[in-house]
């Protein structure tokens, strides 16, 4: 139950950071460690909830952005990188890698409430 509210609160959080702060697009780093820290989770469960927390966030909301112009911006990125023209796959690419920096991010968090 704690990862599920984990991965609910680090989402919301990101969203929340993202859309009423001047933070850079890495600012949920901070919000993902903050929740890391608050809700104490073995290491590799710290970093599935945020890996998954931003993923569901990140992934979904560029595929609501893109379904929103018809895929037309997507579809020429992912021709321009190796991606086989697949904007699917370009929003994947997406959601991974905001999954890794959060999920890195929560790793931290962990670590640093085992150490106090």
């Amino acid at each position: 139950m704690k990862i599920l509210s984990a991965i609910a609160i680090t989402a919301f959080l990101a969203y929340v950071a993202g859309l009423y702060t001047s933070f850079p697009w890495w600012g949920f780093v901070v919000t993902s460690l903050i929740v890391s820290v608050a809700i104490h989770q073995k290491p590799g469960k710290a970093f599935l909830s945020g890996f998954l927390g931003l993923f569901l966030l990140w992934a979904g909301m560029a595929l609501l952005k893109d379904a929103a112009n018809e895929h037309i911006l997507s579809a020429k990125v992912a021709q321009i990188l190796p991606l086989g023209g697949s904007y699917l796959v370009l929003i994947l690419v997406t959601g991974i890698v905001g999954g890794l920096v959060s999920g890195f991010a929560a790793l931290t968090g962990s670590y640093l409430r085992r150490s106090r």
